[in-house]
């Protein structure tokens, strides 16, 4: 529904357990370094981690992450380690990361072809670098103890890059995002790439099920183990779903996406692309006059083969109406299976409650 750090105030469902705590009830020994976006910074404990470091630069959560390394390995409990990385937030200079340019600069479609923009994503891609080779960091702290084998490593974002037209949008440059796994001796090897269409929401199935985790009965997520390994049964998904409700505004909207065409329904009227407070401070925002000026369709529908950077709306086309009800129809069964509070009316948020309050007592 919407962010969890003030002033937002989002929570969890009551009842709902996260991966740290289904983990911990399960023997494990649960840390977290860095970031985490479900509940307040000093309350990451109530997720299920025992242990919670602070926020730092990627090279300081990777020396932090290394020492708990050796802590773990002298242990018989298993361990879950989650690593939350700042970069590649804006600012881009976060923890003295520098622009990178040294593989070159491409500017990719749905941004203007000028210098920002290549200076911009210069930026972007330094902080890209310096997360990176925390990571790697991290990976060949697992080989010098010895942990690589037994240790499923999932490498994932949460949503596309913080550039206009991307980040805080459904289309497919605010929702596409980075997925990897490695786990040696369960048969996830390297240099596979699996072109199905997935979601976030498969990550915690899958990775309970490599595991042999019961699932929580709410899990609404695939497991993509039989996908990854080659055992069993996989069943493609048809459609994968995304949605925005608050961000830094009320910006209601959802989405299907199948592998060709893209249904996004908009339930408030607004700009046609919202823009978050740090993408604002983008050199490229500017420069996009169009897109943030002109008032959002309710309906959006777009073809991916023919426009990739979803450009042309075809929404009420004549030859793709039946199309469009299709998508229509699948959106709302998944709207009524997820119980979407979108379709009992519109959504108010925690600061909303803490006003209302506040009237009260006055």
């Amino acid at each position: 529904m919407g962010l969890a750090h003030p002033p937002y105030g989002w929570r969890l469902n009551p009842g709902v357990r996260h991966t740290a705590q289904i983990l911990a009830d399960n023997g494990y020994t649960t840390a977290l370094v860095g970031m985490q976006h479900l509940t307040d910074r000093g309350s990451a404990r109530d997720l299920g981690y025992s242990t919670v470091l602070p926020v730092a630069p990627a090279y300081e959560e990777a020396d932090a992450t290394l020492a708990l390394l050796g802590e773990f390995r002298g242990q018989s409990a298993p361990f879950y380690l989650e690593v939350g990385f700042e970069e590649p937030h804006r600012p881009y200079d976060f923890g003295g990361a520098q622009p990178d340019a040294s593989l070159g600069v491409r500017v990719p479609g749905y941004l203007p072809e000028v210098p920002q923009a290549r200076a911009d994503l210069a930026a972007f891609q330094g902080a890209i670098r310096q997360m990176d080779t925390a990571v790697g960091r991290i990976l060949v702290a697992l080989d010098q103890l010895e942990l690589t084998e037994n240790t499923c490593v999932i490498f994932a974002t949460d949503h596309g890059a913080a550039m206009p037209r991307a980040k805080c949008t459904l289309y497919d440059p605010g929702i596409e995002i980075a997925l990897l796994w490695r786990w040696p001796s369960a048969g996830l090897g390297s240099g596979r790439v699996v072109s199905e269409l997935v979601s976030n929401v498969d990550v915690t199935p899958t990775l309970l099920e490599g595991l042999g985790i019961q699932l929580p009965e709410s899990t609404q997520g695939h497991s993509l183990w039989p996908l990854l390994t080659g055992y069993g049964a996989y069943a493609s998904r048809s459609e994968v779903f995304a949605e925005k409700t608050f961000h830094t505004a009320y910006e209601p909207m959802r989405a299907i996406r199948t592998d060709r065409h893209k249904l996004i329904v908009n339930f408030e009227v607004s700009t046609r692309v919202d823009v978050p407070s740090d993408i604002r401070e983008s050199p490229i925002y500017p420069l996009m006059p169009s897109e943030f000026n002109s008032v959002r369709p309710p309906v959006e529908l777009y073809d991916l083969a023919e426009d990739r950077w979803e450009q042309r709306n075809l929404a009420g086309a004549d030859g793709l109406l039946t199309l469009e009800a299709d998508l229509r129809r699948r959106l709302l069964d998944w709207m009524r299976a997820t119980s979407d509070p979108l379709l009992t009316g519109p959504v108010a948020s925690p600061y909303y409650a803490d006003a209302v309050s506040w009237l009260a007592e006055s």
